[in-house]
Protein backbone atom coordinates (compact mmCIF):
# COMPACT_ATOMS: atom_id res chain seq x y z
CA UNK A 1 0.00 0.00 0.00
CA UNK A 2 1.03 3.31 -0.57
CA UNK A 3 2.34 6.08 1.76
CA UNK A 4 -0.67 8.00 0.18
CA UNK A 5 -3.19 5.68 0.17
CA UNK A 6 -2.18 4.63 3.58
CA UNK A 7 -2.18 8.30 4.90
CA UNK A 8 -5.85 8.72 3.04
CA UNK A 9 -7.22 5.70 4.80
CA UNK A 10 -5.85 6.92 8.30
CA UNK A 11 -7.32 10.66 7.71
CA UNK A 12 -10.49 9.47 6.89
CA UNK A 13 -11.15 7.16 9.71
CA UNK A 14 -14.03 8.29 12.12
CA UNK A 15 -12.04 8.57 15.12
CA UNK A 16 -9.67 10.67 13.81
CA UNK A 17 -12.20 13.15 12.00
CA UNK A 18 -13.86 12.73 15.62
CA UNK A 19 -10.66 14.05 17.36
CA UNK A 20 -10.55 16.94 14.85
CA UNK A 21 -14.05 18.16 15.74
CA UNK A 22 -13.45 17.65 19.28
CA UNK A 23 -9.88 19.70 18.74
CA UNK A 24 -11.68 22.65 16.96
CA UNK A 25 -14.74 22.35 19.70
CA UNK A 26 -12.24 22.30 22.84
CA UNK A 27 -10.32 25.43 21.56
CA UNK A 28 -13.71 27.32 21.24
CA UNK A 29 -14.92 26.13 23.83
CA UNK A 30 -11.77 27.23 25.70
CA UNK A 31 -12.04 30.59 24.69
CA UNK A 32 -15.43 30.56 26.06
CA UNK A 33 -14.08 29.71 29.65
CA UNK A 34 -11.25 32.78 29.17
CA UNK A 35 -13.99 34.75 28.47
CA UNK A 36 -16.09 33.64 31.41
CA UNK A 37 -12.86 33.75 33.62
CA UNK A 38 -11.84 37.12 32.19
CA UNK A 39 -15.09 38.87 32.12
CA UNK A 40 -17.35 37.21 35.26
CA UNK A 41 -15.80 36.03 37.38
CA UNK A 42 -12.32 37.98 37.81
CA UNK A 43 -14.16 41.65 37.70
CA UNK A 44 -16.23 41.00 41.22
CA UNK A 45 -13.17 38.93 42.93
CA UNK A 46 -10.86 41.73 42.03
CA UNK A 47 -13.50 44.44 43.81
CA UNK A 48 -13.29 42.05 47.27
CA UNK A 49 -10.14 42.48 46.98
CA UNK A 50 -9.70 46.18 46.45
CA UNK A 51 -10.17 46.78 42.67
CA UNK A 52 -6.56 44.44 41.77
CA UNK A 53 -6.57 43.22 38.45
CA UNK A 54 -4.75 39.94 38.56
CA UNK A 55 -3.34 40.46 35.19
CA UNK A 56 -1.46 43.39 36.11
CA UNK A 57 -0.51 41.35 39.75
CA UNK A 58 3.44 41.73 39.01
CA UNK A 59 6.94 42.10 40.76
CA UNK A 60 9.31 44.28 39.11
CA UNK A 61 12.53 42.39 39.09
CA UNK A 62 14.45 45.51 37.52
CA UNK A 63 15.78 46.49 41.19
CA UNK A 64 17.65 42.67 41.16
CA UNK A 65 18.86 43.43 37.71
CA UNK A 66 20.41 46.64 38.33
CA UNK A 67 21.76 45.53 42.06
CA UNK A 68 23.55 42.91 39.87
CA UNK A 69 24.98 45.08 37.14
CA UNK A 70 25.91 48.20 39.90
CA UNK A 71 28.14 45.10 41.28
CA UNK A 72 29.38 44.10 38.50
CA UNK A 73 30.48 47.81 37.88
CA UNK A 74 32.21 47.94 40.77
CA UNK A 75 34.31 44.97 40.37
CA UNK A 76 35.40 46.11 36.91
CA UNK A 77 36.47 49.48 38.08
CA UNK A 78 38.23 47.87 41.01
CA UNK A 79 40.26 45.88 38.67
CA UNK A 80 40.90 48.06 35.86
CA UNK A 81 41.50 50.24 37.93
CA UNK A 82 39.42 53.35 36.14
CA UNK A 83 38.89 57.05 38.61
CA UNK A 84 35.67 56.92 37.64
CA UNK A 85 33.08 54.96 37.53
CA UNK A 86 31.88 53.25 34.56
CA UNK A 87 28.71 54.91 32.50
CA UNK A 88 25.40 54.00 32.64
CA UNK A 89 23.91 51.82 29.12
CA UNK A 90 21.09 52.72 28.32
CA UNK A 91 18.23 52.65 29.35
CA UNK A 92 16.70 48.46 29.43
CA UNK A 93 13.32 47.81 29.52
CA UNK A 94 11.93 46.61 33.20
CA UNK A 95 11.66 42.71 33.89
CA UNK A 96 8.77 41.71 35.41
CA UNK A 97 7.65 38.25 37.40
CA UNK A 98 3.91 38.08 36.10
CA UNK A 99 2.62 35.75 38.74
CA UNK A 100 -1.07 37.34 38.46
CA UNK A 101 -1.52 35.93 34.62
CA UNK A 102 -0.49 32.37 36.12
CA UNK A 103 -2.79 32.42 38.74
CA UNK A 104 -5.83 33.78 35.65
CA UNK A 105 -4.62 30.62 33.76
CA UNK A 106 -5.02 28.13 36.88
CA UNK A 107 -8.59 29.75 37.57
CA UNK A 108 -8.95 29.16 33.72
CA UNK A 109 -7.34 25.44 34.05
CA UNK A 110 -9.71 24.97 36.97
CA UNK A 111 -13.24 26.34 35.45
CA UNK A 112 -12.39 24.08 32.11
CA UNK A 113 -11.41 20.61 34.18
CA UNK A 114 -14.44 21.14 36.14
CA UNK A 115 -16.38 21.80 32.88
CA UNK A 116 -15.10 18.57 31.17
CA UNK A 117 -16.06 16.41 34.34
CA UNK A 118 -19.38 17.38 34.37
CA UNK A 119 -19.34 16.62 30.78
CA UNK A 120 -17.54 13.53 32.06
CA UNK A 121 -20.25 12.49 34.29
CA UNK A 122 -23.28 13.51 31.87
CA UNK A 123 -22.28 10.81 29.60
CA UNK A 124 -21.27 8.65 31.73
CA UNK A 125 -24.86 8.91 33.09
CA UNK A 126 -26.63 8.55 29.98
CA UNK A 127 -24.50 5.46 28.98
CA UNK A 128 -25.65 4.02 31.98
CA UNK A 129 -29.38 4.54 31.63
CA UNK A 130 -28.63 3.48 27.86
CA UNK A 131 -27.27 -0.20 29.51
CA UNK A 132 -29.84 -0.32 32.01
CA UNK A 133 -32.62 -0.22 29.73
CA UNK A 134 -34.40 -3.43 28.90
CA UNK A 135 -33.79 -4.87 25.88
CA UNK A 136 -36.49 -5.60 23.36
CA UNK A 137 -37.24 -9.42 23.38
CA UNK A 138 -35.89 -11.14 20.05
CA UNK A 139 -38.78 -12.17 17.51
CA UNK A 140 -39.17 -15.87 18.04
CA UNK A 141 -36.93 -17.15 15.17
CA UNK A 142 -38.43 -18.60 11.76
CA UNK A 143 -38.99 -22.59 12.26
CA UNK A 144 -37.43 -24.37 10.43
CA UNK A 145 -38.35 -26.58 7.26
CA UNK A 146 -38.18 -29.74 9.42
CA UNK A 147 -39.86 -28.23 11.97
CA UNK A 148 -42.73 -26.84 9.09
CA UNK A 149 -42.79 -30.14 7.60
CA UNK A 150 -43.52 -31.77 10.92
CA UNK A 151 -46.57 -29.55 11.62
CA UNK A 152 -48.08 -30.18 8.65
CA UNK A 153 -48.04 -33.91 9.16
CA UNK A 154 -49.55 -33.14 12.70
CA UNK A 155 -52.33 -31.30 11.55
CA UNK A 156 -52.49 -34.26 8.48
CA UNK A 157 -52.96 -36.60 11.29
CA UNK A 158 -55.78 -34.53 13.37
CA UNK A 159 -57.72 -34.11 9.93
CA UNK A 160 -57.73 -38.11 9.57
CA UNK A 161 -59.39 -38.78 13.16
Amino acid sequence: MGFIKEFKAFAVKGNVMDMAVGVIIGGAFGKIVTSLVNDILMPPISALMGNTDFSDLKVDLSAVRNAISSAGDAVVNAVAGADGVVEKAAEVAPIYWNYGAFIQQCIDFLILAFCVFLMVKMMNKLIKKEEAKPAAPAPAPAPSKEEVLLTEIRDLLKEKK
